[in-house]
């Protein structure tokens, strides 16, 4: 039996060109509802609903999206679920990605518009979201201007978006190819190593466990910008 509220990481493997696209990412639940982070590319929905419910979550219990980030592949089947679920789910995000979610501004690194989906919370760096336990919003901006992270105050798990990769359980920086202004990145890492975070799910990459702070200071340290 599930706790009634906790965290789950979420495996996406998504078929792209021939070949599997995987990420990882939070699932969130308490009594009231399940929050995803995070959407995939597009036309992912029956490949989300499949994943959640293996996790003994029906999928009309997820209430909320919160996106990290406007990068594609982030995004790319949010207008999906909001469809799926005839607007009756709320999205989440950074209000600098509000003109990029609407569909008005183009995306930085594609450069495509997007099918328009309403931002219906506008999240800010500081705020604790009173779901799931508690959820801290950081603003982490660098590889891109909208960028959070998330962490789940109880189970001191950082998600943390395209903040921080990982390879083979080992934390590692941003990606610097995809990663505009490293400098503003890296101060964005900064602000993470006072929390107390025990685990780290990295979009690209998977979970780290175990010396964080040390392991993000090396980073800190070590990283070029």
């Amino acid at each position: 039996m599930y706790a009634s509220e906790g965290i789950k990481v979420i495996k996406l493997e998504m078929k792209v060109e021939g070949g599997l696209f995987v990420v990882h990412t939070g699932l969130l639940w308490d009594e009231n509802e399940a929050i995803l982070v995070d959407t995939g590319i597009p036309g992912q929905l029956d490949v989300i609903k499949s994943v959640v419910e293996q996790e003994s979550i029906p999928f009309q219990k997820l209430k909320k999206i919160i996106i990290t980030h406007q990068d594609r592949d982030h995004i790319g089947s949010l207008p999906e679920i909001v469809e799926a679920f005839d607007g009756a789910i709320q999205v989440c995000a950074h209000e600098v990605a509000i003109p990029y979610l609407a569909g008005e501004t183009p995306l930085i690194k594609s450069g495509a518009l997007v099918p328009p989906v309403k931002v219906d919370q506008i999240l800010q760096d500081g705020d604790i979201l009173p779901y799931c336990g508690g959820i801290q919003v950081i603003y982490t901006p660098g590889h891109s201007p909208d960028h959070i992270s998330l962490y789940h105050i109880p189970s001191k798990t950082l998600i943390s978006g395209d903040a921080l990769t990982a390879q083979e359980g080992v934390l590692m920086p941003f990606n610097p190819d995809f990663t505009p202004d490293k400098a503003t990145a890296l101060q964005s890492l900064a602000k993470l190593v006072d929390l107390e975070i025990e685990t780290v799910i990295a979009y690209h990459g998977g979970v780290c466990t175990g010396g964080i702070k040390e392991r993000l200071l090396e980073i800190i340290e070590s990283t070029p910008v």
